[in-house]
């Protein structure tokens, strides 16, 4: 059901059982990458990938990180580990996929959260779109912050 190019790694039952707080219904916690990392799934990648990676090792600075491992974080990035974006870019694959999986399985629940684990439950309440909500706006429904829990 994932687009070709996008993964999901299973979350350990903990970050599941604080997802629950937010949706109580929720069976699986899942992390969603392209190739190595979520970037892809942000926003477009630049055409100089210095201005991508200028952009990364500011906010790994923010968060305090060593300077090895924001290395390594950009190391993960690098365009070369990340498949051939498909036909309308990965935010719109998100989007449509999201989109199936409210009609398929009901309300879900998505986080941005920059971070390098990419693992953690929101303190913010959620806020609740529609699918016709997320593919009038495939590039801006998921941001950074709060929650969305998408709904038929």
């Amino acid at each position: 059901m994932l687009p070709a190019g996008i993964a999901a790694d299973v979350l350990p039952t903990a970050e599941l059982a604080r997802l629950r707080l937010m949706l109580p219904a929720a069976q699986t916690a899942a992390h969603l990458r392209v190739g190595p990392c979520s970037c892809d799934l942000v926003r477009p990648r630049q055409v100089d990938s210095r201005e991508d990676e200028r952009d990364l090792r500011r906010r790994y600075m923010q968060l305090g990180l060593p300077r090895d491992r924001i290395i390594r974080e950009l190391e993960r990035h690098r365009r070369d580990a990340a498949p051939v974006e498909p036909p309308g870019g990965w935010r719109r694959a998100l989007t449509e996929f999201v989109a199936e999986h409210a009609r398929n399985a009901g309300p879900t629940l998505y986080h941005l959260a920059f971070q390098p684990s990419g693992r953690n439950a929101a303190d913010a309440p959620a806020l609740t779109r529609t699918v016709a909500q997320i593919r009038a706006d495939p590039g801006g429904w998921l941001e950074e912050g709060p929650p969305v829990l998408v709904v038929r």
